[in-house]
């Protein structure tokens, strides 16, 4: 994983005032109450307090800060500036989810799709004990990677919104160069408009693609019990096969 996120792409960076014409809150209403639900149903006391490493633009967060106080840690300063005006009541940190360390525990700890930007196993095992140290006894890390080994497949999505005075339009290339190794590619084209002038963009991102019982074995060593969480809502493709992992950090 490269260490300098916020430089390496122009999404979390340049485009960063762009992000919600990308992909906006109200798009992640049904997925976020899945979260709320699989949290709540898996701890042993109602978790107060959510953690989410890697928040990105806060768009999980905009939901689900009803149910919890949150604290939303990301590497990338730009990102971080833009949940703020989403989420002023939230605390922000920046940090990155390898090795950040603050010193307190919470109910729960939640990491969604930037999990999937872990790209090694060591790194991958330093985030998941990064959730551990910062979960309560009793309580729950829910990992979201976008896909697992078993089920990858190459794909294409395109999709994007407009805004009072400009719009963005995105493809998407999603495909493994080597399907001996942990990475899968995905490449973005970014077409921003502001009044008749469109403008031309593009990041590369290599992304994590780790099997599921390597999910499961690094949960395990970690301290967790882990779990397989299947899942799916509207406009979801149930051809992915994709599955969360959850890890219980049992009672001392």
């Amino acid at each position: 994983m490269d260490d300098n996120r916020e430089n390496a792409f122009e999404l979390y960076s340049n485009l960063a005032d762009w992000f919600y014409l990308v992909t906006a809150p109200e798009d992640y209403r049904e997925e976020a109450e899945f979260y709320r639900k699989t949290i709540l149903e898996n701890c042993i006391k109602p978790p107060h307090s959510l953690l989410e490493l890697g928040s990105g633009g806060g768009n999980n967060a905009s939901h689900l800060k009803k149910s919890f106080s949150m604290t939303l840690v990301d590497l990338a300063k730009a990102m971080l500036m833009v949940s703020r005006g989403l989420n002023p009541e939230c605390e922000h940190i920046e940090g990155d989810m390898r090795n950040i360390r603050l010193g307190r525990q919470f109910g729960s700890v939640f990491i969604h799709d930037a999990i999937s930007h872990i790209n090694v196993l060591d790194d991958l095992m330093d985030t998941v004990e990064t959730a551990y140290i910062h979960c309560r006894p009793g309580g729950v890390a829910l990992f979201c990677p976008d896909h697992i080994r078993e089920t990858f497949r190459p794909t294409t999505d395109h999709g994007g919104h407009d805004g009072e005075r400009r719009g963005l339009r995105y493809l998407e290339w999603t495909w493994d160069p080597d399907p001996e190794d942990t990475c899968y590619t995905v490449d973005m084209a970014y077409l921003l408009k502001e009044g008749d002038r469109v403008s031309c963009h593009k990041d590369r991102f290599i992304m994590g693609l780790f099997s599921e019982e390597q999910w499961l074995s690094v949960i395990r060593e970690a301290g967790f019990i882990p779990q397989v969480i299947e899942h799916t809502w509207s406009g979801f493709d149930e051809t992915l096969g994709s599955r969360m992992f959850l890890g219980k950090r049992t009672v001392d």
